[in-house]
């Protein structure tokens, strides 16, 4: 049984999403939170599997909300909710520690699949918003403007294999272990192996992390 936390500061969007996660035997609703502050509250309280967050509350937004529970190293994931006109603020996710992010508009089987697999230790995050999040966390990163780069040995890095580092470069640049494995002529199997370890290798929470990283460290560049 997965269990939720609904964190959004409509009733009516709570309510809706309870009666779609109370209508799946193996997801089940802990409570609900009106703002970031109720939220921390209750996670600490009631220790849920995956949190859905919005990002826009009164008081402590989901992005702080979210940046503070990863925070106290507590097991829950959380999957940000958000709309396409809060593109800006979505990438500060990415540094909080979310492990997903959906729209708002997505299909019921879309939302119900993302808490799945977020509680499972994947990553989620809307076809229609990654490279559009990609791009909004490059945008944000320091340029050539006088900061200094991190360098191509960066620690992190350190213990990776040549193939480690390839894959890692690749999920940086959005591709599904489907199309890692299709593109570079391995199994799907080999590809999540490669994965598990790069995650376990770099100290990165989760397949976001790792497009942090690759990020970070000038495996990848904005487009």
């Amino acid at each position: 049984m997965t269990t939720v936390l609904i964190a959004d500061d409509q009733p009516l969007q709570r309510f809706g999403f309870r009666m779609l996660l109370e209508s799946q035997d193996d997801l089940t609703v802990l409570g609900e939170a009106a703002n970031g502050t109720e939220a921390i509250r209750m996670t600490a309280e009631l220790h849920p599997d995956v949190i859905l967050m919005d990002i826009r509350m009164p008081g402590l937004d989901g992005i702080e909300a979210t940046r503070r529970i990863v925070a106290t190293g507590d097991r829950t994931r959380v999957l940000i909710l958000t709309t396409f006109d809060l593109d800006e603020y979505a990438y500060a996710g990415l540094r909080a520690g979310a492990s997903g992010f959906l729209v708002k508009d997505a299909q019921p089987e879309e939302l119900l699949s993302g808490i799945r697999s977020v509680a499972t230790g994947d990553a989620v995050v809307a076809p229609s918003l990654t490279r559009r999040l990609l791009d909004a966390y490059a945008r944000h990163l320091p340029t050539g403007d006088g900061t200094v780069d991190v360098p191509p040995d960066d620690a992190r890095l350190s213990a990776l294999t040549e193939r480690e580092r390839e894959i890692l470069t690749v999920i940086g640049k959005g591709w599904t272990n489907t199309e890692i494995a299709a593109r570079l002529h391995l199994a799907e199997s080999t590809v999540k192996t490669h994965v598990g370890r790069i995650l376990a290798k770099t100290g990165s929470r989760d397949r976001i992390q790792a497009v942090i990283l690759a990020y970070d460290t000038k495996l990848v560049k904005p487009s």
